[in-house]
């Protein structure tokens, strides 16, 4: 075993996939002098060279399209955002190209293409660098989103998703870097589209991805301390979603609350929650709960981003109404 932070899992998966084939590279921009904009591809452009670790200018529509059309001529592009925020000029070419090509062509081109970099709120950057974007991708055909909580996961997840053969939208958290845990030193893949249950629990079940699941973990100790036994589900893969999983927790527990960081709006916990109801309502003793980021654009101040951001304290209030305590 090895003790990694997810920077430096996120970094070997890239690696190992580079080595097993020459078909990958990594664009971006500043990926490969500065070592990418979190050092995430720290060393790679001294191990491949400038035609596999390509430096891009700020112009993120042009070298997606491009690295589309690499992709559709057998190629197995890395595209890296330095936010997730910045997809957005690069929107066109994901949702119209990307997710389609394959329907389109029917089933002539694939595009095995993978969309990296962080997603959410960080420290104080405001509303312009914060968007979660899980939900809006999440609408389209065509994308898997891929949303890991940890550097066990994020490693054997990025290197399906760079074998999966269609476009993956991989969403990682810029406060999750630093977090690190003992993963294999040996080669090690997660399927996408199945969630885990990262502790097991009787009483509710507490539904989650991406650094929510942390502060969910954090809420379930401080119910531990109570008596109540929660059951924290990551979801890990947002699209396709393992009902499956969530389901058979469900059914054990009786009660759900489902968090998520993004907003309450068209929502990754409303099309959860909605999933639950409609496959498992006679498996509930009370309606899905849900805690979310409050319908505000994210302020700067710390104070008030605390105030607006899913935290412990909103998700024990809200698992207390679910639990009628």
């Amino acid at each position: 075993m090895q003790k990694v932070d997810m920077r430096e899992a996120i970094r070997q998966a890239i690696d190992e996939e580079m080595a097993r084939d020459e078909r990958v590279f990594i664009i971006g921009e500043e990926v490969g002098y500065y070592n990418g904009p979190y050092k995430v591809t720290k060393g790679l452009l001294d191990k491949y060279g400038a035609k596999r670790v390509i430096d891009a200018p700020i112009v993120e529509g042009s070298f997606t399209g491009m690295c589309i059309g690499a992709a559709m001529t057998g190629l197995r592009p890395i595209v890296e955002f330095m936010s997730f925020n910045f997809s957005f000029l690069a929107m066109d070419q994901i949702i119209s190209n990307a997710a389609k090509i394959h329907y389109m062509s029917g089933g002539r081109f694939s595009v095995p293409i993978v969309f990296r970099g962080p997603n959410g709120a960080a420290a104080q950057v405001s509303c312009q660098h914060s968007h979660c974007l899980e939900s809006a991708y999440s609408n389209y055909p065509g994308l898997a989103v891929v949303a890991p909580s940890n550097a066990y996961d994020a490693k054997g997840l990025l290197k399906s998703a760079l074998r999966f053969g269609n476009p993956v939208i991989f969403l990682e958290c810029e406060l999750l870097y630093n977090l690190a845990m003992e993963i294999p030193e040996e080669e090690y893949l997660i399927p996408l589209g199945k969630a885990e249950v990262k502790r097991p629990g009787t009483h509710i079940t507490l539904i989650s991805h991406s650094r929510m699941v942390n502060v969910c973990l954090e809420v379930a100790s401080r119910l531990a301390e109570k008596g109540i036994e929660a059951e924290v589900v990551d979801l890990r893969t947002i699209k396709p979603l393992d009902i499956e999983t969530i389901g058979q927790s469900v059914q054990k527990t009786h009660f759900a609350v489902v968090v998520e960081e993004g907003h309450y709006f068209a929502g990754i916990a409303g099309e959860v929650g909605f999933e639950i109801q409609d496959r498992f309502f006679d498996d509930l003793d009370a309606p899905v709960g849900r805690v979310c980021q409050k319908e505000t654009p994210l302020p700067y101040s710390k104070v008030l981003e605390h105030a607006t951001l899913p935290t412990v304290e909103r998700i024990l209030a809200q698992v207390a109404n679910t639990l009628s305590l």
